[in-house]
C-alpha cells in the first residue's frame, strides 16, 4: 500500500489540485454533478495509508475511514441519497442511508452502529448549507459531506504550504508559485485566503491512532468550517462599513436596492441553525461515546472544549447579526430622510401653486356675477356670490368637524379641573372644621378622627 499524497490547502485555491490515488471521482449518467469518496486505513500508531474502496472493517488496532463529498449543486434530497445508494449498498441497508441524509439534528443507534448528523435544510448550492454526517463502529468511521470541507483529509507532513519560508510577490512573476533565494512567492489572493484561515492544513493534521481520535477530529474539522464562514462574514461586514461610511448616494442607493443585509441577516439566521443543531448533536454525541470502553476519556474532553467553542461562536453570529441589523436601521433611517427632504420640496411647490389654483378654481366657474367679465344680466347677477356663500358654508362645516372634538375635550378638561376645585375647597372647609372640634376634644381629653 502506498502512502497518501494530497496537495497543500493553500496550493489547492491557486491551482486545479490534482486528484490522488484513493480520491475517487465518479459520474453517473443521470447527474452532471462528480460524487468524491476517500478511502484510508489507520494502522494505530500513527501512520496511515490508501484502500480500495470496500467498505470493510480494520482488524485489531487498525481502522478505516471512508468519506463521501456529495456536489454542492441544486440536487434534490433524494437525489443525494441516491448517490449514497450508490457508493454504500452494500453492505448499508436503506434505514443507514436515511439517517445519514435525511435533514435535521440526529444522534442515535442505528442497526448497531453509532449515528449523528448535523444536516441544515438549506438550499445544497448555499454556502451557509452545511451537511455532515457520520456513522461509527469501533472500526470504522463512514462520514458523509455536503461539499468540501477544510483541513479534513490527511497528507503526508513537511508538504504544508504553512512551512514553507515566504518571499515577497513581484510584478514579474504572473503565474504560479516560484522559487527565490530560498523562499517560495505567494500570490495575494492566497495571502489574502490564509488569513481568513482559522486552522492549519491537511498536512498539519495529526494522525489519529483510535477512532475516538478520528471523531473528534471530523467534529472538530466541522467547527474549523463554521469558524472560516464566521471569519468572512466579519470581513465582509468591516469592507462593507468601511465603503457605506466613505460613499455616497449612489452606493447607499445600491445596496438599499440590492437588498444586501436583509439577505445577509438571513444568511445569519441560517447558520445560527447549523450552530443551534450542533449543539443538540454533539453533547449527545459525547453522552454516547462515553459509554463506550473503545473512546478515549481525553477524547471526551475535547468533545467537551469543541462544545463550548461551538456555544462561544453561537455568540459570535449573534454579535454580527445585530451589527447587521444595525446598519439596516441606519440605511432605512437615511431612506426616510431621503423621502421626508423630497416630501419638503413637494410641499414648498404645493404651496407657491395652491394661491393659483384656487383663483383659477374661483374665476372660471361656468356661472353669472363673476367679477371683471362684463356680465350685466340681473338674473344672473348674484349666482357667483351663491356659490361663494355656498362653498364658505362647507368650509364651516369641515373646520367645525375638525375644531369640535378639540372644543369638547377643552370644555370636558375644564369641568374636570371645577368640580376638582370645588371638591377641594369643600374638603378644605371640612379640614377646617374638624380641626376646630379636635382641638375642643383635646381640651376635653378626645380623639382627632381621621
Amino acid at each position: 500500500m502506498e502512502l497518501n499524497h494530497i496537495n497543500g490547502e493553500g496550493e489547492e485555491t491557486d491551482r486545479e489540485p490534482s486528484l490522488p490515488n484513493n480520491f475517487r471521482e465518479n459520474r453517473y449518467p443521470h447527474s452532471r454533478y462528480p460524487v468524491r469518496q476517500k478511502a484510508y486505513i489507520f494502522d494505530g500508531d500513527g501512520n496511515y495509508y490508501n484502500k480500495e474502496w470496500d467498505l470493510a472493517e480494520g482488524r485489531g488496532k487498525e481502522f478505516c475511514w471512508y468519506h463521501v463529498e456529495l456536489p454542492k449543486g441544486n440536487q434534490k434530497l433524494s437525489q443525494s441519497a441516491q448517490y449514497l445508494i450508490d457508493v454504500l449498498c452494500p453492505p448499508l441497508k436503506l434505514q443507514d442511508i436515511l439517517s445519514l441524509t435525511s435533514n435535521g439534528p440526529f444522534c442515535g443507534h442505528v442497526d448497531g452502529a453509532l449515528v449523528f448528523r448535523v444536516n441544515s435544510p438549506g438550499p445544497p448550492s448555499s454556502k451557509f448549507t452545511f451537511r455532515i454526517a457520520a456513522r461509527i463502529t469501533e472500526n470504522s468511521v463512514i462520514t458523509v459531506s455536503l461539499g468540501r470541507v477544510p483541513r479534513l483529509g490527511f497528507s503526508p507532513a513537511n508538504e504544508s504550504l504553512l512551512s514553507e519560508i515566504p518571499a515577497v510577490e513581484s510584478p514579474s512573476y504572473g503565474g504560479r508559485e516560484q522559487k527565490q533565494g530560498g523562499g517560495i512567492v505567494i500570490r495575494e489572493h492566497v495571502l489574502d485566503f490564509l488569513l481568513t484561515m482559522n486552522h492549519s492544513e491537511e498536512a498539519d493534521n495529526p494522525v489519529p491512532k483510535s477512532v475516538s481520535n478520528l471523531v473528534v477530529h471530523i467534529i472538530d474539522t466541522h467547527v474549523d468550517h463554521l469558524q472560516d464562514v464566521v471569519t468572512n462574514l466579519e470581513i465582509e461586514l468591516d469592507s462593507v462599513e468601511f465603503e457605506l461610511d466613505r460613499g455616497g448616494f449612489a452606493l447607499k442607493k445600491q445596496m438599499l436596492d440590492d437588498r444586501r443585509f436583509p439577505k445577509m441577516h438571513i444568511d445569519l439566521q441560517r447558520l445560527l441553525q447549523v450552530i443551534a443543531h450542533g449543539e443538540q448533536v454533539f453533547p449527545r454525541v459525547k453522552q454516547n461515546c462515553s459509554s463506550k470502553d473503545w473512546f478515549a476519556p481525553e477524547d471526551i474532553n475535547s468533545l467537551e472544549e469543541l462544545i463550548g467553542r461551538l456555544r462561544r461562536l453561537k455568540e459570535n453570529v449573534g454579535f454580527i447579526a445585530n451589527r447587521v441589523t444595525a446598519i439596516q436601521a441606519g440605511l432605512d433611517s437615511w431612506q426616510a430622510e431621503q423621502i421626508n427632504r423630497k416630501l419638503y420640496y413637494l410641499s414648498f411647490l404645493s404651496i407657491i401653486f395652491l394661491p393659483l389654483s384656487i383663483i383659477t378654481g374661483l374665476f372660471g366657474m361656468n356661472v353669472g356675477g363673476v367679477p371683471w367679465t362684463g356680465q350685466r344680466d340681473p338674473e344672473l347677477k348674484d349666482g357667483f356670490l351663491n356659490v361663494i356663500l355656498l362653498c364658505v358654508g362647507m368650509l364651516a362645516v369641515v373646520l367645525l368637524c375638525f375644531i369640535f372634538p378639540a372644543l369638547y375635550s377643552r370644555v370636558m378638561a375644564w369641568q374636570r379641573r371645577r368640580a376638582l376645585r370645588r371638591s377641594w375647597s369643600l374638603n378644605r372647609k371640612s379640614f377646617i372644621k374638624r380641626t376646630v372640634e379636635g382641638g375642643e376634644g383635646k381640651e376635653r381629653g378626645g380623639y382627632l378622627r381621621l
